[in-house]
């Protein structure tokens, strides 16, 4: 029928444009593991900015890459995709890739505020000297917590859809009608505890930073002294407030996303895939434009992509 027409092409649509944002982050994350590795390659030792970096880098390209086979088989192929125990499997993935990434980005802006902001604290001073050995073990603990969360998806989902056992002509499926929003009241509320915390640290870091460089731009203009650090600081100062404006909107976004569980729209949940998906490349991207390293890689591979084409 031209309903159900229309319904399948808009459906295919939105798996286009989902496919699309996540291949283009996985790229991308891609791109800053591979710059970082061949960098420790030659060095043999990574700084904590690089193994920061590094971790976030693999952990949204596991995410993007869990996130579009969890998309694309529950829009395309919803009974294949709730085979035991593919759903419980790609769900725990899927969390634990989500989870890490949250909380790695968190360390991230933590890490820019200990080591670039200057207050006469003494335990803002204690954390700048011992940032360097904090940075392994903040790492660990991220991918332990994320690891126990993806644990405890895996065990609710599993107990949840083991109840509702359905016999069919394609085997044993879950059934695609089940709702299973009461099994996961404890995973919603490990999930909004930890989305306020995180966003919580990133404010509280984006604001202590951005209030520690607009105070030195100040006394440098009030001393009319000429800082070659100037420009870095203007830069860090818009990549920062790029970061709080982006998490402030990532934020809303994971919140409506556990909302929206509990009422099925399509048309949300659609908005919601699109900015998740697009907020792992997009602020990866701000990431390598404001490394030197990784935007020095970046302008020589494209640099070198354009010889080519001229060549041609």
């Amino acid at each position: 029928s031209p309903h159900h027409a229309n319904g399948t092409s808009y459906a295919a649509t939105l798996v286009a444009i989902v496919t699309l944002e996540a291949f283009a982050g996985m790229w991308i994350n891609a791109f800053i593991v591979s710059v970082i590795c061949m960098a420790w390659i030659q060095k043999k030792s990574l700084n904590s900015n690089e193994k920061i970096l590094l971790l976030l880098g693999f952990s949204r390209f596991g995410f993007l890459c869990i996130s579009c086979l969890h998309y694309l088989f529950s829009t395309l192929y919803p009974n294949y995709f709730l085979v035991h125990p593919l759903f419980p499997l790609i769900s725990s993935l899927q969390t634990m890739f989500n989870n890490a990434h949250l909380w790695v980005s968190t360390c991230l802006c933590g890490f820019y505020c200990i080591k670039i902001a200057n207050f006469n604290n003494s335990f803002f001073i204690y954390l700048k000297v011992k940032i360097d050995t904090i940075v392994p073990w903040l790492l660990v603990g991220s991918l332990l917590f994320s690891v126990v969360n993806g644990i405890l998806v895996y065990d609710v989902t599993d107990k949840a859809l083991s109840k509702n056992l359905t016999l069919t002509s394609q085997g044993i499926i879950w059934k695609s009608s089940i709702r299973i929003d009461e099994h996961f009241s404890s995973v919603y509320f490990i999930s909004g505890f930890q989305l306020v915390t995180s966003f919580t640290a990133v404010t509280f870091s984006a604001l202590l930073l951005l209030f520690s460089l607009w105070r030195h731009k100040r006394n440098m203009q009030a001393n009319s002294m000429k800082d070659l650090s100037m420009d870095a600081h203007i830069k860090a100062m818009k990549s920062i407030l790029s970061f709080l404006v982006m998490y402030s909107i990532n934020f809303g976004v994971l919140i409506l996303a556990l909302i929206s569980s509990f009422w099925k729209q399509n048309h949300v949940i659609f908005l919601i895939y699109l900015f998740l998906y697009a907020f792992p490349a997009f602020h990866s991207l701000i990431l390598i434009y404001t490394n030197p390293k990784l935007e020095k890689s970046m302008r020589s591979i494209l640099c070198c992509r354009n010889c080519k084409v001229c060549i041609k």
